[in-house]
């Protein structure tokens, strides 16, 4: 039998090492893949694709899969084990993408940005199903994700020309007045606040779609300062559409929007907004167990503004550097950098400058929990170090405390009983970590989060194999999933 078909092509040449390598990791038989690859497919709209196991014993022999397959099997791999595992990285060949569709590496030129996000947005509006648009995107990391990064800190020709213009100048066709971009700026703001309140599953379609009518703006002559004004508008609702995407799962989409938020940062000039995006980008990398990168990525943060964010900004993240040092297993590191967010937190009250909308979020009860989870994350690294979960303890209860009385940021609150839950599990204390992700349940079924969900399935994955002779493990992880089912929502 040759093995060509719908969804492969034969290479009849000697088995695919490194994809045996990841299925053997995996614990799949190949019946479950195969179930898996037919499901993802389904929910792209690729109703053609049907495997089997007879074909996924194929492809471990050797046969290479014609796309979507190698991009489901590398979303798959990547969920699965909490990383990017990219397509060479299982042996498999993709087909060869354009950049303004598959890479990072992108032209940092104003027209290049329009045109691109405006290219990127129209897609995600087209083929919003869940996946569609994730198959056909790769994940970078390391070098092919930080160093074309790190070149949001060259100065471009275009930036300098618009710092050195007149305030007065302006260009025949701005037809926007100053009223029309405060209500484009004050709508960017209540999307976050929905997204804060609600979960990125309710309003992700509409953030994307108000992006799209921005970058039409942008095609349109505009004065200077004017242009400026609608490229950190276009910033801001790229970074919320990459955030949404996060929030949800998709997570190759997510990034490829913080990337164009970062290049419209650019085109602003408002590197504090630039360090934001820089900072999302690096939780996203924790998240997909590239600490490394995450640290990279916020060093290039500090780095880029570090003479004109505000002290709410800078406390952020350091925030965020203590978990990438945590997640690498450097203590002494990740202590250090818990002090110097919660000092350079204590600072706020003297910044003279009025803070921007999207970093007003980092309350004392975000900095709690951040700094709770570093803990957290330290004594996982550590073995499941009971000293560093007794560190998380007190802090953690701080940031639920917090967020209890903060009806806007009720995801924030859920992800963080979750985490003290995790605490208690670490401290074996199954009783009390079952009580407080029942707490989590119910904010859960409020907010359209995946992350949350995720991450309440994980934690009571946990308690189940640790302390499954516990009745109230028991009966909670029934519950569970009778109220919070897994589905494949369209987002």
């Amino acid at each position: 039998m040759s093995g060509s078909g719908a969804d492969g092509t034969n290479t009849g040449k000697r088995p695919n090492e490194q994809l045996n390598s990841w299925f053997m990791r995996s614990g799949w038989s190949k019946g479950e893949l195969a179930r898996q690859v037919n499901r993802r497919a389904r929910q792209m709209g690729a109703h053609h694709i049907s495997t089997d196991t007879s074909r996924v014993r194929r492809w471990l022999d050797g046969e290479q899969p014609r796309e979507p397959i190698p991009r489901i099997l590398s979303e798959l791999f990547s969920e699965r084990f909490g990383s990017v595992v990219a397509v060479e990285d299982l042996g498999l060949r993709s087909s060869h993408q354009a950049p303004s569709v598959s890479g990072v590496d992108l032209p940092w030129a104003g027209d290049q940005t329009v045109a691109l996000l405006s290219e990127f947005s129209r897609s995600d509006l087209m083929l919003a199903r869940r996946g569609f648009l994730g198959t056909s995107l790769s994940l970078a990391a390391g070098a092919a994700l930080v160093e074309p990064m790190q070149r949001w800190l060259v100065p471009t020709p275009a930036a300098e020309a618009a710092e050195e213009a007149p305030a007065t100048s302006t260009r025949r066709g701005g037809r926007l007045s100053g009223p029309e971009l405060d209500l484009l700026e004050a709508t960017t703001a209540m999307f976050r606040q929905w997204d804060a309140q609600c979960g990125g599953g309710l309003r992700r379609k509409a953030v994307v779609g108000q992006l799209r009518e921005v970058t039409d703006l942008l095609q349109e002559p505009q004065p200077p300062a004017t242009l400026r004004r609608l490229f950190k508008c276009a910033a801001e609702l790229a970074e919320l559409a990459g955030w949404m995407s996060y929030d949800v799962g998709l997570q190759p989409t997510a990034q490829k929007y913080f990337v164009l938020a970062l290049h419209a940062s650019k085109e602003a000039g408002d590197k504090p907004l630039g360090s934001y995006v820089l900072s999302s980008m690096s939780r996203q990398m924790i998240h997909l167990g590239r600490p490394d990168d995450a640290l990279e990525l916020i060093h290039l943060a500090q780095y880029g503004s570090r003479d004109c964010a505000t002290a709410r900004t800078q406390a952020m993240l350091y925030a965020m550097e203590a978990r990438a040092y945590a997640n690498m297993g450097q203590p002494s590191k990740c202590r250090r950098a818990v002090r110097m967010a919660e000092d350079t937190f204590a600072d706020i009250g003297f910044d003279t400058e009025p803070e921007p909308d999207w970093i007003r979020f980092f309350s004392e009860a975000e900095l709690n929990g951040e700094n709770a989870h570093s803990y957290r994350d330290l004594a996982y690294v550590a073995g499941r170090s009971p000293t560093y979960a007794s560190l998380a303890e007190p802090i953690m209860e701080r940031a639920v405390e917090l967020f209890r009385k903060d009806d806007e940021h009720q995801r924030s609150y859920a992800l963080n009983l979750v985490g003290m839950a995790t605490v208690h599990l670490l401290k074996r204390e199954p009783e009390q970590a079952t009580a407080l992700a029942g707490e989590a349940l119910k904010v859960a079924k409020r907010v359209r989060s995946e992350r949350v969900n995720t991450r309440l399935r994980k934690t009571v994955d946990t308690a189940a194999r640790d302390f499954g002779d516990v009745a109230e493990v028991v009966q909670f992880t029934d519950l569970l999933t009778a109220q919070l089912p897994e589905t494949a929502e369209a987002v």
